[in-house]
């Protein structure tokens, strides 16, 4: 495997296991679990992101809820079909875990470099309370030929500089990820509460090919 092609999804996180595990899928033999992880946000809020971890990560690993751990591995995309629709998904595809006994000084707990193409045309926009904004959709290329999509929000002078993005611009970008709460109106006038994830970038450059 290419590590150009590694080296352009790269997540690290260190935060809490939410929860206890749930069996996720199976490939080739080998099971995969699915966890929570509480990350804290500067403000008083958390982060809960979505891990895939594989059983042969888990064979000397006991992970309970309340858990310290670090994880590394990549942010990824597929498709499911939810309630009548295809629907991106997006969970972190653990490739490394250790248990950690505290918390420590961790100065930044939840990073993330992706290096992609632009695959969509950037959407800019601004909040009520003024706050300039675009959103992204990046493609990072994957082994064996696929690719991730991986929506993204950029602020301030990194959302005016994206919004001059076209469909195909190579760009690399550094950031978190982060979890957002929202309301969907259903047909019937009920309100589903749905969570999404995306990354929100603090640096980004264009790549000039």
């Amino acid at each position: 495997m290419s590590n150009n092609i590694i080296n352009s999804n790269v997540v690290t996180l260190v935060g809490k296991i939410a929860g206890e595990k749930e069996f996720s899928h199976e490939m080739f033999g080998e099971g995969f679990y699915t966890y929570k992880i509480e990350i804290p946000r500067l403000s008083e809020n958390s982060d809960f992101l979505p891990l895939t971890i594989s059983e042969r990560l888990l064979v000397d690993e006991n992970i309970r809820s309340g858990a310290m751990v670090k994880v590394e591995g990549q942010l990824r995309s597929y498709n499911k079909y939810i309630d009548g629709s295809n629907r991106l998904v997006l969970t972190i595809f653990v490739r490394d875990l250790a248990i950690l006994e505290d918390e420590g000084d961790i100065k930044n707990p939840n990073q993330i470099y992706l290096e992609g193409y632009v695959c969509k045309s950037p959407v800019y926009r601004e909040t009520p309370f003024g706050r300039e904004i675009t959103d992204i959709l990046l493609a990072v290329n994957r082994a064996y030929n696929k690719s991730d999509y991986i929506p993204c929000i950029a602020w301030g002078r990194n959302a005016r500089f994206s919004s001059k993005l076209d469909i195909g611009d190579h760009i690399k970008s550094w950031g978190r990820i982060q979890s957002r709460s929202y309301q969907k109106k259903l047909s019937d006038g009920n309100v589903l509460n749905k969570v999404a994830y995306e990354v929100s970038i603090s640096k980004m450059e264009k790549v000039d090919e």
